[in-house]
């Protein structure tokens, strides 16, 4: 065989997860940096398994792309407030990801929000202030 064959590997898609304590107290945020993909998600399951059961906002404005494993991922956190009478949302929402969420007709059943405080503030039944 005359020549080489090259494999261009593409570098690892990394997502961060900060979590953080919203502004009423009794809800946690995920703010998630990165692809939300088969390839990242682990981290973001970690964080949830270690915050069962409480009031839940994902932000991802900082998110350029989910794929079907992270929707699946929002989605199973979705359920899991549901079985246990706790509150979730999303917020951050880019043009891209809500085409998604359109697609697949997400939108419908999860709660969205433009911000983690607006989402915040509504578990509690106010609203935000300018």
């Amino acid at each position: 065989m005359t020549g080489s064959t090259r494999t261009r590997i593409r570098e690892m898609e990394q997502m961060e997860v900060v979590r953080e304590a919203g502004v009423t107290g009794s809800t946690t945020i995920f703010r998630l940096k990165g692809p939300l993909t088969l390839s990242t998600l682990l981290g973001l399951q970690d964080c949830l398994r270690e915050t069962p059961d409480v009031d839940t906002v994902i932000d991802v404005s900082e998110v350029p792309y989910i794929d079907s494993a992270g929707l699946g991922t929002i989605l199973s956190r979705w359920s899991h407030t549901q079985r246990t009478g706790h509150k979730f949302a999303v917020t951050g929402i880019s043009p891209r990801i809500e085409v998604l969420l359109e697609i697949t007709k997400v939108n419908t059943v999860l709660p969205m929000f433009k911000t983690a405080a607006e989402a915040d503030l509504s578990f509690t039944g106010k609203t935000a202030t300018a």
